[in-house]
């Protein structure tokens, strides 16, 4: 007991973890109620699936195109003949709008296979196969023309069909995305 007049003496480390102690509990809380916010800012479970897909193309012949869909967008799967590869590759590049060589846009060894997401550059309007005056495709709402490597030809497109990220599993399954 302290007489009258007398200090007390107290250990000047100790209020110093107290301060440590309240300052950890107080990050930690802190940490803990913006957890919630900032995982609901990860892609769903549902978007995490459509990341990648695993393609058959083992019934696609020569000529056929399949259009599956791929993360909310339509995917061609071009098998090409080997005019249309032909056409794709005497064609002049560097006189293009978005110049790129057809061999920049297909994997070695499989260039007959030629994907492309569906989606036209211009508005992201849906072009179909066939129609333009390249042999590729055309999109009907604006007039943009693609040739038989999706590259941008004539009209407002102003960029080539997508060429997604994409690798052969085997000769009959790819991997795209």
């Amino acid at each position: 007991m302290a007489h009258e007049g007398e200090a007390i003496q107290q250990d000047p480390h100790r209020r110093d973890f107290i301060h440590i102690a309240a300052g950890a509990a107080a990050v930690g809380a802190g940490a803990a109620a913006l957890w919630p916010l900032v995982d609901t800012m990860n892609p769903a479970g549902d978007t995490l699936a459509l990341a990648s897909i695993e393609v058959d193309i083992s019934k696609v012949t020569e000529g056929q195109q399949i259009v599956v869909k791929w993360r909310g967008k339509p995917l061609f799967v071009r098998y090409r003949t080997a005019k249309e590869i032909a056409d794709a590759k005497g064609a002049d590049a560097a006189s293009m709008k978005d110049p790129q060589k057809d061999a920049d846009r297909v994997k070695a060894g499989h260039e007959q296979y030629l994907i492309l997401v569906g989606s036209c550059t211009h508005l992201g309007c849906v072009p179909t196969f066939g129609a333009g005056e390249f042999g590729g495709w055309f999109c009907p709402c604006h007039g943009s023309v693609y040739d038989t490597s999706g590259r941008i030809r004539s009209g407002p497109a102003p960029k080539n069909l997508q060429v997604p990220e994409y690798s052969f599993l085997s000769d009959q399954r790819v991997k795209v995305g």
